[in-house]
C-alpha cells in the first residue's frame, strides 16, 4: 500500500491504470512477474494488489476517490506519509474507525479473517488469502485421498482407475471399461479401456498401487507390452512418484505414454469428482467497471 500512497503524494490526481504502469516502473517489475497470475486465474497478482491497496486506503480515508477510477490524497493520508513509515498494513490502518467499520470487525467471520500473521496483513489481499486456505485444503485432501487408495483393496484401485477414466470421457461407461481392464494378463499390461465412447481406439493402462519409487525399468517393460500388442498409446499409473530416467525415457521413445503420479492422480480425481463430495461453494464477484460505464 504504501508504493500507492507516496505515488498521489503530490496532491494531483490519479488513475488506477497509471498508478499500476508507474508503480511497476519504480519497483523495476519483469514481464514475467508483472504477467503471474492467481490460482484462479481471474486476475493477475500485480493489478489484484493495486486494486486492493487503493481500496484499503479509501477505506481508512488516506485517499479519496475525485471521480470513478480516479483518486488523490487526503491529510490523513499525508499525516500517515509524515511518520515515514517502512510499509503500511492492514494493523496500521485499524487507527481509523472508518477502515474498522469497512472490516465489519463485529461479523464474526470478520473477527476470523482478522487472525493472520504479519506477513499475510502486508502482502497478502484478500483473493490472495482465500486462495492459500483453499490450496491448504486441497492439499489436505490429496493426502487423504492417497493414503485411503494406499490402504485399501488392490481391487478397490483398479476400479477407482476405471472411474476417473469414465469421469475424464473415455471408456463410454464404467460396465463397459470393466470388462477389460485387469483381464489382459500380459506382463506391463493391467487393463485396456476405449479411448472413445464408440472404442475405435484404445488406450493400454497400467496401474500400481505402489509407495515406492516408479523408476525407468517398469516403464520399459510398459512400453514393450505396448510394442508387441502394436499399440502406441498407454497410461501408467502409480500412488508413488517417477525417477527422473522414468520421466526421461517417456520422452525418448515414439510411444505416447502418460505417467500419472499419486499427486496428479488425486488432482484428477478432485477435478473430475471422483471419490470426493462438495461441501460448500463461495462464487467471488468483483465491480463490473463495464456495466457503469455504458450507463
Amino acid at each position: 500500500m504504501l508504493p500507492v500512497l507516496r505515488l498521489v503524494e503530490d496532491r494531483k490526481e490519479h488513475t488506477v491504470s497509471e498508478m499500476r504502469q508507474r508503480i511497476a516502473d519504480q519497483l523495476g517489475l519483469t514481464e514475467d512477474e508483472l504477467a503471474e497470475r492467481l490460482a484462479s486465474d481471474s486476475q493477475t497478482v500485480f493489478a489484484n494488489r493495486i486494486a486492493w491497496a487503493v481500496q484499503y486506503l479509501k477505506s481508512a480515508g488516506a485517499i479519496r476517490a475525485v471521480r470513478r477510477g480516479v483518486y488523490e490524497i487526503t491529510d490523513r493520508g499525508l499525516s500517515l506519509l509524515r511518520t515515514k513509515p517502512s510499509e503500511i498494513t492492514v494493523k496500521m490502518l485499524r487507527q481509523f474507525p472508518e477502515f474498522i467499520e469497512f472490516e465489519g470487525k463485529g461479523s464474526e467471520t470478520a473477527q476470523a479473517t482478522t487472525t493472520v500473521t504479519p506477513q499475510s496483513e502486508t502482502t497478502a489481499t484478500p483473493e490472495e488469502s482465500l486462495e492459500s486456505s483453499f490450496q491448504l485444503l486441497r492439499d489436505a485432501l490429496t493426502h487423504d485421498l492417497l493414503e485411503t487408495i494406499k490402504n485399501g483393496r488392490p481391487a478397490a484401485f483398479e476400479r477407482i482407475v476405471v472411474d476417473l477414466l469414465v469421469a475424464m470421457g473415455y471408456g463410454g461407461s464404467v460396465e463397459d471399461a470393466g470388462r477389460v481392464v485387469g483381464k489382459s494378463g500380459d506382463g506391463g499390461i493391467d487393463g485396456i479401456i476405449k479411448q472413445d465412447k464408440l472404442g475405435l481406439d484404445a488406450i493400454y493402462v497400467q496401474a500400481k498401487r505402489w509407495k515406492d519409487v516408479v523408476g525407468s525399468p517398469e516403464i520399459m517393460k510398459f512400453s514393450g507390452s505396448l510394442t508387441r500388442r502394436h499399440a502406441s498409446r498407454g497410461v501408467f499409473i502409480t500412488t508413488s512418484t517417477f525417477t527422473k530416467d522414468a520421466l526421461e525415457f517417456v520422452e525418448a521413445i515414439p510411444q505416447k505414454i502418460v505417467l500419472i503420479d499419486g499427486k496428479l492422480l488425486a488432482s484428477l480425481m478432485i477435478e473430475h469428482d471422483v471419490g470426493v463430495s462438495s461441501t460448500k461453494a463461495y462464487t467471488l464477484k468483483r465491480l463490473d467497471q463495464d456495466y457503469f460505464e455504458n450507463l
